[in-house]
């Protein structure tokens, strides 16, 4: 699929963001994440499993303590992972209680609209973190 994270800025900050094509694998215990540049290239690989989080990129590997670390270095906020795999199957993680909006949901901090095949997550707290994914409709 194709992600795209906006972290907004404010009066002192500019804001930032990035844009990439994603596939994840297995689920919120284990699994991988890889991002790829639009002409392909890897831009990083997370890989997590119970103990172990990393993130290898064309430079290095690094180690975290766990995945809302490894986002925040690699996304430059944090988002939960965990939840995302839920999320875009349209529907609430069901670890953490939800409430029901008119569009989606709220979770964990974020409010969800999902689209099928795509999501909007934007966190509710400061800086305003929008996540925009749409799912490949060739799979």
């Amino acid at each position: 699929g194709r992600i795209s994270v906006t972290v907004a800025g404010d009066v002192h900050n500019r804001g930032t963001g990035g844009a990439a094509s994603f596939e994840l694998f297995g689920g919120p215990q284990a699994g991988r994440l890889e991002l790829t540049s639009p002409l392909g290239a890897l831009v990083a690989r997370a890989s997590w499993q119970p103990g172990r989080v990393t993130l290898q990129t064309p430079n290095d590997e690094r180690r975290f303590p766990d995945l809302d670390a490894l986002t925040r270095e690699l996304l430059g906020e944090p988002v939960p992972v965990a939840a995302l795999f839920d999320w875009l199957q349209a529907r609430p993680w069901s670890a953490a209680p939800h409430t029901k909006t008119a569009a989606g949901f709220e979770q964990l901090g974020w409010r969800i609209e999902p689209k099928l095949p795509s999501l909007v997550a934007v966190r509710l707290a400061e800086p305003t973190v929008t996540l925009r994914a749409k799912l490949d409709s060739s799979e």
